[in-house]
């Protein structure tokens, strides 16, 4: 198979990227070269700000072309547009964002969609940039685009910093904020296992869009974070709060505190997914163990900070706000 990765440095796109090269595919990279591609794929280099920027994928034929775009839409467009007749298929790497919100607790595919322009080069609606790149992708191939709508995405080489975040407080050991209930159902999708999957999709030739995540309760915050004071080896000790007391101290769930969120209609709408389509298509989810093993062994290998994409906030808990909850003082000032 021959893979044009648009991207393919950083996240999802070098999971994509190395799974391909594991497999023996021929694999070229498109980007502006800020980082190095993974060993063994070929490196053509542009600016997708602008249709100019393309000049390097100008000529070449491919099998399949996978696009991990969260920008502006026309820049999935003048990409699509220019390779609908030199690839058979084109993957746009979604987001479950594109449903209006809320998404109802068992949301499949059919759900309602926010609304999204091809032709916008306006990416600051993140709902709206992703869904505008799936209409660029079904314009230019149809039946042949893969809209792969993604929910949370964890593992190594995350450049967000959720999983990261965790890892790093739990290591620094001592007593730990942990968001409850301890039973709270996580849905997710590591890196790795969406990689896998979508070269099998491409190599089955499929079509149309999928909720790319695990199970409801694949795993469960308890899980996760036990898991992530067995792997460090530190002396944390977990101490979990009621929802309400961790709300009235002024603590944002999902950024203050990552991946948490309270039972809510957005909990609904990230962590209540229907899947059945994905898993029937041959999704396989290791375990939670696994993925945050994986990704603290990652950390260390590159000296325990994970890199930050400039266009995202920092998450994490600031200490003090902490303390006075663990301390029982409330709200800080």
């Amino acid at each position: 198979m021959r893979l044009l990765m648009l991207g393919g440095t950083e996240f999802v796109g070098r999971a994509v990227t190395e799974a391909a090269l594991a497999r023996g595919w021929q694999v070229t990279v498109f980007h502006r070269g800020h980082h190095a591609p993974p060993q063994g794929a070929t490196a053509l280099h542009g600016d997708r700000g602008d249709a100019a920027g393309l000049a390097a994928l100008k000529e070449g034929e491919w099998d399949a072309v996978v696009d991990t775009w969260s920008g502006a839409p026309s820049a999935v467009r003048d990409a699509a547009r220019l390779l609908a007749g030199r690839a058979r298929t084109y993957a746009y790497v979604s987001s479950r964002s594109v449903y209006a919100y809320p998404a109802a607790y068992g949301l499949d595919e059919n759900g309602p969609l926010v609304d999204g322009s091809a032709d916008s080069t306006d990416g600051a609606d993140y709902a709206a940039a992703k869904r505008g790149g799936e209409v660029a992708a079904v314009e230019a191939f149809g039946e042949r685009a893969l809209l792969v709508r993604a929910g949370l995405i964890i593992g190594p080489y995350e450049n967000i910093g959720r999983l990261p975040w965790w890892l790093g407080r739990i290591a620094r050991g001592g007593p730990v904020l942990a968001p409850g209930p301890r039973e709270t159902a996580l849905q997710y999708i590591d890196v790795r296992d969406l990689a896998e999957w979508l070269l099998d999709a491409l190599t089955a030739g499929l079509g149309g869009a999928y909720n790319m995540l695990s199970g409801v309760g694949h795993a469960t915050m308890g899980e996760l974070l036990e898991s992530c004071v067995e792997v460090t080896g530190s002396d944390a000790e977990l101490r979990w709060k009621d929802p309400e007391e961790v709300l009235a101290a002024g603590i944002e769930p999902w950024t203050e505190l990552p991946i948490w969120i309270p039972p809510s209609e957005l909990r609904d709408a990230f962590y209540g997914a229907d899947v059945t389509k994905v898993l029937a298509s041959g999704l396989r989810c290791r375990p939670v163990r696994e993925t945050v093993a994986d990704t603290w062994a990652w950390l260390q290998e590159i000296g325990g900070s994970a890199p930050q994409r400039p266009d995202r906030p920092a998450v994490g808990l600031a200490p003090q706000k902490e303390a006075a909850v663990l301390d029982g003082g409330g709200r800080t000032p």
